[in-house]
């Protein structure tokens, strides 16, 4: 018995003496508040693979938005950088004399920047200009039809079933179409009543919804209560409800709410610019359901939709480019129609079941294993999510041997730049601009996982550092975890 016990203390002794300074420095970080109380997983390795330091390399972890670096990743890996994705549009019926006797159809492709206001977007008159073109080339100059938006190229539900019911009425938790407009929200003006109890002063500014039956139950809260205004909606009726308090005292803002009538705004906007510019629409818009009838704004199902003839397409933005919004701005509408795009394309089912199946053989085309890693959606904002940091970290250097890796690096932000403006502000400028890396949060989540780049550009280290259940604050939490950051690079 004394000799194994004389064992364990020599096996100890060697254990302690192997780590190194960095796991040792990092190690008392994690002993202390706010990360003792929180799980913690890290990994980080050298540009040979070696490992740098490792805390907990195969839990698993939520990731929050973190998984967008792994659906930016996947799309460019898979498409290439310069791909785009067309909106067609097309008619039906007969051209008699510059007159179509028929209706003109708005196809989705899946490209999440129309009718944006993104500096990568198209501007609106500027596309419908284009749209309008396509009209006249095919001899069309008046229109006794309607606009339909057809939107049925992505099937199944807009949102993931697992997001929560308030995160479904926001703008990040919209849900994408094929055909979106605005990338389906829509702004709302807000501002506190008189006096505690009194309705919240609300009014839609864009886009605008004719269709909607909208009802305003939210009330003026005392002084000091906050913001819990949500908007309940859903794209089963044309309903919306919104709830919540706002306090007394707050400046007015504007909220962003979730819209789930992308096809049907973007068939509306077009017609609406048609008729202000002089063109001849007898027939008004609508869009259709998911039975394959056309819909207007009554929303009573009419005659069965039709197989447009196709006179034109316009693209949407390089890859590359809605890779690096998504990243930089967090941009869950985006990561979604990108997981969407990546299931249609292997499949032609765009629901997420096909999905999931699209982005694994992506994923195991570099190489990657399926232990490791859970997908719900594209963006994070599900729960469901989780990846341990050693498969990050073996994802993000499986990266390195894409074709794609270029726009891939582009695509991540900078230190101090973006979602992370707050991050490091005490390293020096030179020290941010050699970090690559995508941030994730949620309640009791904050992420880093990305690339800390050598003097010509090369990922030096490839790390990922997540936490999950913590109670401390978010500027808490990333001032520790930027702490441990810089002991990865210095």
């Amino acid at each position: 018995m004394r000799k194994w016990m004389i064992l364990t203390a020599l096996l100890a002794g060697l254990s302690l003496q192997a780590q190194t300074p960095l796991q040792q420095k990092v190690e008392k970080i994690l002993s202390e508040e706010p990360l003792r109380s929180a799980v913690v997983g890290l990994v980080a390795r050298d540009a040979s693979g070696k490992v740098l330091v490792s805390v907990n390399p195969d839990r698993m972890m939520v990731p929050a938005s973190n998984m967008k670096i792994i659906t930016t990743g996947a799309a460019l890996h898979a498409f290439g950088p310069e791909r785009r994705f067309d909106t067609r549009l097309g008619y039906t019926g007969q051209i008699v004399d510059g007159t179509l006797e028929g209706d003109v159809y708005i196809i989705g492709g899946g490209d999440p920047t129309l009718g944006t206001r993104d500096s990568i977007a198209v501007k609106t008159d500027a596309l419908f200009w284009r749209w309008k073109t396509m009209l006249r080339d095919a001899g069309i100059e008046r229109i006794h039809g309607r606009i339909i938006g057809d939107g049925r190229a992505f099937e199944g539900h807009l949102e993931n079933s697992s997001w929560t019911y308030d995160d479904t009425g926001t703008s990040y938790g919209t849900g994408c179409s094929a055909l979106s407009f605005y990338a389906n929200a829509q702004d709302y003006a807000v501002s506190a009543g008189a006096k505690p109890g009194d309705p919240v002063r609300v009014r839609i500014t864009y886009p605008d919804t004719p269709w909607m039956h909208f009802t305003n139950y939210g009330v003026t809260g005392p002084k000091g209560s906050g913001n819990s205004l949500y908007l309940f909606t859903t794209d089963l009726a044309p309903y919306a409800e919104l709830r919540g308090s706002f306090a007394i005292g707050r400046s007015p803002k504007t909220e962003n709410f979730a819209n789930k009538w992308g096809a049907l705004t973007c068939a509306y906007y077009f017609w609406q610019n048609l008729r202000s510019t002089g063109w001849d629409v007898t027939g008004g818009y609508a869009d259709i359901d998911r039975s394959g009838y056309i819909r207007g704004a009554d929303f009573v199902p009419l005659d069965k939709a039709g197989d447009p003839v196709v006179v034109g397409a316009s693209p949407s933005p390089a890859l590359w480019e809605i890779a690096r919004e998504t990243n930089y701005r967090s941009d869950n509408f985006y990561a979604e129609s990108l997981l969407r795009l990546m299931g249609e394309a292997a499949t032609s089912i765009a629901v997420y079941d096909s999905c999931y199946v699209a982005e694994a053989e992506v994923l195991r085309s570099l190489g990657m294993p399926e232990a490791g890693l859970r997908v719900e959606d594209g963006s994070g904002l599900s729960r469901r999510n989780y990846v341990s940091p050693s498969w990050m970290v073996s994802f993000l250097r499986a990266m390195q041997g894409s074709r794609s890796f270029e726009a891939f690096l582009t695509s991540l932000p900078q230190a101090g730049k973006g979602t992370l403006a707050s991050l490091i502000p005490q390293a020096p400028a030179q020290v941010k601009s050699r970090f690559r890396l995508k941030s994730g949060s949620m309640d009791g989540v904050l992420c880093y996982s990305g690339y800390y780049l050598d003097p010509s550009g090369k990922p030096a280290v490839t790390f990922s550092l997540m936490v999950n259940n913590s109670t401390a604050t978010t500027a808490r939490l990333r001032d520790t975890l930027g702490r441990i950051l810089l002991l990865l690079v210095y």
